[in-house]
């Protein structure tokens, strides 16, 4: 991805309220705000044009981020069609400057954007099926690049659902591979941009410590991850069946130990550095 440099105008000065970003040299412009300021966000000009748009906020039922992808000829006519449904409190959307984005355009910017929003993992996707439409190979890779700077912009405007779990940083010290051990047992992985992705295959603990009926965060985010399908019972210990992220150290290690655990000294390098040690150098 290439690099950036990205104007953001905060119309009310408030970083949480109605803004808009743009990249220079880019056609495209997006406009952001919360659901509190819903008339605002779709009273300005960009609203009647064709775009994409998300719809961001919690599942109701299982408490998980929960992303809404859209298209449309009139981003304001489409959006007001939403209100009932009441998962989401923000919403943004992307539109065109110079207008040239077709119905053809956004449904395959739609589908590609809902695509990636379910192989990341990490939120539901609350769309009942997918889009997409086929584009001459000219007008494709005019949208690659259109989606190339959706992507750049969404996490700059607080929507880091569609960022893959396993994206690794640019780092050296990010890349580096740590290892949890406990009890024979073995867990890998590495630092990421937005905490600590534990790999596939990386074993924990069956049993949780006594000390987690106090604290039961850990015990609490196992079962979780035990309903959702990402730690399975195997034998005498439970696995990881897909790399999973979490937001530090100390709480990847805390599944994996059990109970509380100190991320910083439970993560060593391959010659038994601690993390902690790592971060200091």
């Amino acid at each position: 991805m290439a690099s950036a440099t990205i104007k953001i105008f905060l119309v009310h000065a408030d970083p949480k309220r109605l803004r808009t970003a743009e990249i220079s040299n880019w056609t495209g412009k997006a406009v952001a705000g919360p659901r509190s300021e819903f008339d605002d966000v779709l009273s300005r000009e960009e609203s009647q044009g064709s775009g994409v748009y998300f719809l961001t906020g919690t599942d109701p039922e299982s408490g998980r981020p929960a992303i809404y992808v859209g298209e449309a000829e009139n981003i304001r006519d489409r959006i007001k069609s939403h209100v009932e449904k009441d998962f989401w409190n923000q919403v943004l959307y992307f539109v065109s400057k110079d207008e040239n984005l077709t119905k053809a355009h956004v449904r395959y910017l739609e589908g590609k954007l809902i695509e990636q929003a379910r192989r990341s993992g990490r939120a539901i996707v609350t769309n009942d099926k997918g889009s997409g439409s086929r584009l001459p190979e000219s007008d494709r890779e005019d949208m690659e690049i259109f989606l190339e700077k959706i992507n750049q912009l969404l996490p700059v405007l607080g929507v880091e659902l569609l960022v893959p779990a396993a994206a690794i940083a640019i780092g050296e010290s990010e890349r580096r591979k740590l290892f949890c051990e406990i009890k024979g047992l073995k867990a890998v992985g590495h630092l990421t941009p937005n905490g600590f992705l534990v790999l596939k295959s990386s074993r924990a603990v069956l049993t949780e410590r006594a000390s987690s009926h106090k604290w039961p965060w850990a015990m609490n985010m196992r079962q979780r991850l035990k309903d959702e399908g990402v730690l399975e019972v195997q034998g005498e210990y439970l696995v990881f069946l897909q790399d999973t992220e979490f937001t530090s150290p100390s709480s990847a290690a805390a599944v994996i130990h059990g109970g509380h655990a100190n991320g910083l000294t439970a993560w060593k390098d391959k010659d038994g550095k601690t993390l902690k040690e790592i971060e200091s150098v």
